[in-house]
């Protein structure tokens, strides 16, 4: 199974053109810059043309108008939109995780990474684990609790993540393929392809 991991486009996803073959896309949050709903249907309708068999996004900081949207009415069978829920495909767990404001401000945020399922196999939040591909301005901006959680999921294979422009990276730990696919830099040029 190949995985297509984009995120942090900003508005900017109908400017990848050209994107490798894959059997799943996920985009990590942030399809938004402003958050409005035209910029949110835009992006779906874009991501539900790709050719992929399925296709996996949850919401950003920038999503603002995603919020409280738990389930989308109206996808395609082969789209979904993960909002502290997962979903198995091809015989793997994918959970997803996404960063609002709100949440972060009320504290629910670190209560929603204590309720990822401990058989999650590949691990898609919008902010990344302290530590790995989540430099800013030189130093470690990422989740400690996201990190606590993400070594303690015994089958977890990819954690998908964004948030940090910048910081695009993939990194190796163990057995666990952690993947920051932020396509924009910090000025919110196209500057770097989805992994």
């Amino acid at each position: 199974m190949t995985i297509l991991h984009l995120s942090d486009t900003h508005g900017q996803h109908r400017k990848l053109t050209e994107l490798p073959q894959a059997d799943i896309a996920v985009h990590s949050g942030d399809f938004t810059f402003a958050g409005s709903e035209e910029e949110a249907y835009d992006f779906i309708e874009w991501f539900c043309d790709l050719p992929c068999r399925h296709k996996l996004f949850i919401s950003g900081n920038h999503d603002m108008c995603m919020y409280g949207a738990g389930n989308i009415e109206g996808l395609p069978e082969d789209v979904h939109y993960l909002c502290n829920s997962g979903i198995e495909l091809e015989g793997v767990r994918f959970f997803g995780v996404p960063m609002f404001m709100e949440d972060v401000r009320a504290g629910r945020l670190t209560k929603m990474v204590a309720g990822i399922p401990a058989d999650t196999q590949v691990l898609i939040t919008h902010q990344p684990p302290f530590g790995i591909g989540d430099v800013w301005n030189g130093r470690h901006c990422g989740s400690k609790e996201l990190q606590k959680k993400a070594e303690g999921l015994p089958l977890l294979k990819c954690h998908l993540f964004g948030h940090q422009h910048n910081a695009h990276s993939i990194s190796i730990c163990g057995s666990t393929t952690y993947s920051n696919a932020a396509v924009l830099d910090n000025r919110y040029h196209l500057v770097a392809p989805p992994l």
